[in-house]
């Protein structure tokens, strides 16, 4: 355990430091926006720069911006989530400062979509261990939890909030790179992780009384057992099916493959749920 703790912890440096590296050396340059907060760090800094001449760097902002948020998450998201997510932000952080700012390229379009594109690099990897870069994801994961509405429509409304907000304030033609960097992101994260909100398992195993009993547990899900017959073996099996959410799919790979390796499992995107999913 202590050495894959070493790795998710490595693999969220190295997701933070390519994060940075494609905002001080595509997006900034360039005045185009990143998602989340980073974009509203981005937005925050300029902002206080041309209009109250103070200058605070964008590293420096994101970690400001993502130290309530942490707090929140800590008490009602998931500590170890969380506290993966916090780091992330420390070393994303830290980089934006310590990289320098140069541009690569003039072409507004091209910085747009390099930048997105590798700046989802890095948060794709972070994802995939079962970390988010911070704030925004943080955010809309607990709203989804007392307000109804997924995670991906309250996302959409406070980038959508950035990206009006930067338009407003500095000019509409850079808001609208934006919109070409985040629909670069999406698709690369999407290659990397998933961007479904919810997805369906169905895990076929031969110890289904613990495994259902983890996913009870752990990820608070439910399960339907259903039985099962093995066409080339004809053994007995269960299946089990439970719906999750994107960020709990980390949790439930560590839980079949510590409840049972061999369990053959079968996820799949879910566009919507009709009845009682479970959010708290």
């Amino acid at each position: 355990m202590t050495l894959f703790h070493v790795k998710k912890f490595i693999i969220v440096i190295i997701g933070a430091f390519i994060f940075a590296f494609s905002m001080n050396y595509f997006l900034i340059p360039a005045g185009v926006y990143s998602s989340g907060f980073s974009g509203l760090s981005q937005l925050l800094s300029r902002l206080f720069s041309e209009y109250f001449k103070i200058h605070i760097s964008v590293g420096i902002w994101l970690l400001l911006l993502n130290i309530p948020v942490t707090i929140l998450g800590w008490r009602k998201i998931g500590k170890t989530f969380t506290l993966y997510s916090f780091i992330s932000v420390i070393f994303s952080s830290m980089f934006l400062n310590l990289i320098p700012i140069k541009e690569l390229s003039d072409d507004i379009l091209l910085n747009a979509v390099f930048g997105g594109v590798i700046g989802a690099v890095g948060a794709g990897m972070t994802l995939r261990f079962g970390a988010s870069t911070g704030g925004m994801d943080i955010i809309a994961v607990y709203l989804s939890r007392v307000v109804e509405g997924s995670v991906g429509r309250f996302t959409l409304i406070l980038n959508s909030f950035i990206i009006i907000s930067a338009g407003f304030l500095f000019g509409w033609e850079k808001s609208l790179y934006t919109l070409v960097g985040l629909f670069s992101s999406s698709k690369v994260i999407d290659i990397l992780h998933t961007q479904a909100q919810k997805l369906t398992a169905m895990i076929v195993t031969k110890n289904s009384k613990d495994l259902k009993q983890a996913i009870l547990t752990r990820l608070t899900r439910g399960a339907t057992v259903v039985p099962a017959h093995g066409a080339y073996s004809n053994e007995g099996r269960d299946m089990l099916i439970t719906v999750i959410s994107r960020y709990e799919l980390f949790e439930l790979r560590k839980i079949i493959k510590e409840v049972d390796p061999k369990a053959f499992t079968n996820i799949v995107k879910t566009d919507s749920v009709i009845g009682l999913f479970r959010k708290d």
